[in-house]
């Protein structure tokens, strides 16, 4: 069985910094793209960021340009996004992603071309 499981998750003043690291089993997804997707309370899932199974060209949603960095190391089958300068608005569950399908591009961020998903972290932000 495909898991996907999160951690590093928690609460943290604005301004502060975590890093949520995703650990995949059951799937070689060197060759996928794998993407951080959030969702906030009354929200839909948004995409976050995503990178391609080469490690190149990694995206950000405009909201976290430049505060947050996606980075994966396939032999070790993790995904890890570092977070900073953290507000009030990036408070959400936070999920990591897989995609059966797609090694690259636009889709990756978009949450029907993942085909296997974490359970979710809570990411809180306060001041």
């Amino acid at each position: 069985e495909v898991q996907l499981v999160e951690s590093g998750g928690g609460s943290v003043q604005s301004g502060g910094s975590l890093r949520l690291s995703c650990v995949v089993s059951g799937y070689n997804f060197s060759g996928a793209c794998m993407s951080w997707f959030r969702q906030a309370p009354g929200k839909e899932r948004d995409g976050v960021a995503t990178i391609n199974g080469g490690c190149t060209a990694p995206n950000y949603a405009d909201s976290v340009k430049g505060r947050f960095t996606i980075s994966r190391n396939n032999a070790k089958n993790t995904l890890c996004l570092e977070m900073t300068n953290l507000q009030l608005e990036d408070t959400a569950m936070c999920y990591c992603a897989a995609s059966g399908s797609y090694s690259g591009g636009p889709a990756c961020r978009s949450t029907s071309s993942m085909n296997y998903w974490s359970k979710g972290t809570q990411v809180t932000v306060s001041s």
